[in-house]
């Protein structure tokens, strides 16, 4: 790897550094505002790098939040993440939820 693209990565890194900071924090916010405690699992499920992964590379993804935060602060950095993310996490709780009975649908 040249000089270059060292320092690109380097970068890259850093990035990420501060938006994983900045979606852990994003996801705690949310799993409290739901009004169900704590929940662990699901903030991992919601930070994870293979969930991060459907959309492209996880430092990648995690330097792109973090550019969003540096450049136009913490809101428009949870507000990407809404738009960006949640979708995809949504349908990916949707996924591990167990399918309703037909006694829970009368």
């Amino acid at each position: 790897m040249g000089q270059g693209a060292k320092d690109r990565r380097k970068e890259t890194l850093e990035k990420a550094w501060i938006g994983d900071a900045v979606l852990s924090l994003y996801a705690r916010r949310r799993i409290l505002s739901e009004g169900n405690g704590i929940d662990n699992e699901k903030a991992i499920r919601m930070t994870s790098n293979r969930f991060l992964q459907i959309l492209g590379e996880s430092s990648e993804v995690e330097a792109k939040i973090g550019v969003v935060y540096e450049q136009q602060g913490l809101a428009a950095a949870f507000a990407w993440i809404e738009a960006e993310l949640m979708p995809l996490h949504e349908k990916q709780e949707r996924r591990m939820a167990p399918p309703l009975s037909s006694k829970s649908r009368r």
